[in-house]
């Protein structure tokens, strides 16, 4: 095999890689986005047209079914701010047990960092907007 061709091969699979990190990351980016920003009610719709066309469901299975759907729906979007609220308290209770450890620039730098977050959680819809924090936040 010439180094030419040697080349050629290397760069080829370096292009094959990088296309499938740009999917697998492009697609999950997707999915996180679809189901993030989906409200309970869309959420339901979408699942119960799916289902529809997947299981071909007739009017009248569908009727039956259309409740568990919604409170299925309704549970996950409960689940989902429960979690994004458990994990908000994870986080401001690892900030405080580090506060001693740090500078006070470090802990100005530290709280910019909590708002950006904030505000990066309320504008995905992730986090409903509150409050701001108090100061032992």
């Amino acid at each position: 095999m010439n180094n030419s061709l040697r080349w050629k091969l290397i760069l080829a699979f370096v292009l094959v890689f990088l296309a499938g990190a740009a999917c697998g990351f492009f697609g999950a980016l997707h999915v996180h986005h679809f189901f993030a920003r989906m409200d309970s009610g869309a959420m339901a719709q979408h699942l119960k047209h799916r289902l529809s066309a997947e299981l071909k469901l007739t009017p009248e299975q569908m009727q039956r079914i259309s409740p568990i759907i919604d409170r299925a729906a309704s549970e996950l979007k409960t689940k989902r701010e429960q979690t994004m609220r458990d994990v908000h308290e994870i986080f401001k209770q690892a900030h405080r047990e580090m506060q001693p450890f740090l500078t006070p620039e470090q802990r100005t730098r530290l709280q910019e960092l909590e708002k950006r977050h904030r505000h990066l959680l309320h504008r995905h819809g992730l986090m409903a907007p509150g409050p701001p924090p108090s100061p032992e936040d």
